[in-house]
């Protein structure tokens, strides 16, 4: 009964995509009154991040970020509907990588890289990227599989549309040194901002005013498979328009100190994140966690 539901939903969804976006933004402004002042989604959990996040701030100014970020959230909804039926020539003209040369640039030694990233603007118009890089390289994306076998098939081959491929969290390491043995070079998108589980808070670290355990995966991976790691810095230039830009934060991993790639992982995510707040995902409970209780 469950996959019947969700086919039927799937279905709806599809001939939602074949909309304009300009049409689907209306619909983005009309689902924000509901979600905001009738359902409250998360409302509090939002508000409790952004009040731990900005004490600085006054409640005025914490309610019009709080506001920004749901008109936000609606939008990532329906952008992430039209990627069911979107040309690859619009996609290109709506998120741009400014100095993918970069890529180019790492390619040619053959070693893996890694794009770290944070629920930011629009994660899910990321795997677009391979429009932009080498065609050498095997996109790939580490995901957390959902219990709904028909959801997840359905969402992996979203996010599998531009030709990436996904990677299971827990299969990460396995997956990447079995392409590698089969000659594959791997650029991989790792979104790192969320909370680790309670049996992997190995490094925290001050984000956001507040004590934060750090995801550690990426880093200790790239240190044993020598990947170049990148940060990618992600910018919502107006509606429906991003621009993302790779900065280094390592390309020599295995010297790397321990932590240090995770660290500056961190600030850069920081740095983003103040810039613009209202696009990052605030309905995460990423504080959930207490260093001195850990244990």
């Amino acid at each position: 009964m469950q996959s019947f539901l969700f086919n039927i939903l799937k279905y709806s969804l599809y001939l939602w995509a074949l909309l304009p976006l300009r049409v689907l933004y209306v619909l983005s402004d009309l689902l924000y009154f509901p979600l905001y002042y009738v359902m409250g989604y998360r409302k509090k959990v939002v508000r409790r991040n952004l009040k731990n996040s900005f004490p600085e701030k006054s409640e005025k100014e914490r309610r019009t970020i709080e506001k920004q970020f749901y008109h936000h959230f609606c939008d990532y909804v329906v952008e992430t509907i039209k990627l069911m039926h979107i040309s690859d020539r619009e996609m290109k003209r709506r998120f741009r990588f400014t100095n993918s040369e970069v890529i180019h640039e790492l390619a040619s030694d053959g070693k893996s890289i890694f794009l770290m990233m944070g629920h930011y603007c629009n994660w899910e118009w990321v795997p677009s990227i391979t429009r932009w890089v080498p065609d050498q390289l095997l996109m790939a994306q580490i995901y957390r599989p959902l219990s709904n076998k028909a959801a997840d098939k359905f969402f992996l081959k979203l996010r599998s549309r531009f030709g990436s491929v996904g990677i299971a969290k827990n299969d990460t390491l396995r997956d990447i040194i079995r392409y590698r043995k089969a000659g594959k070079q791997m650029m991989i998108g790792f979104i790192a901002d969320q909370t680790p589980s309670k049996n992997n808070l190995h490094y925290w670290t001050t984000f956001l005013n507040q004590d934060t355990p750090c995801l550690t995966g990426a880093e200790k991976i790239a240190r044993k498979i020598d990947a170049h790691v990148y940060f990618l810095d992600v910018q919502k230039v107006k509606r429906g328009y991003y621009e993302a830009t790779f900065r280094e934060i390592a390309v020599n991993s295995p010297e790397t100190a321990e932590f240090e790639i995770t660290e500056k992982y961190m600030r850069m995510m920081e740095e983003t994140i103040l810039r613009a707040p209202q696009y990052w995902l605030w309905t995460h409970k990423r504080w959930k966690h207490n260093r001195t209780t850990q244990n």
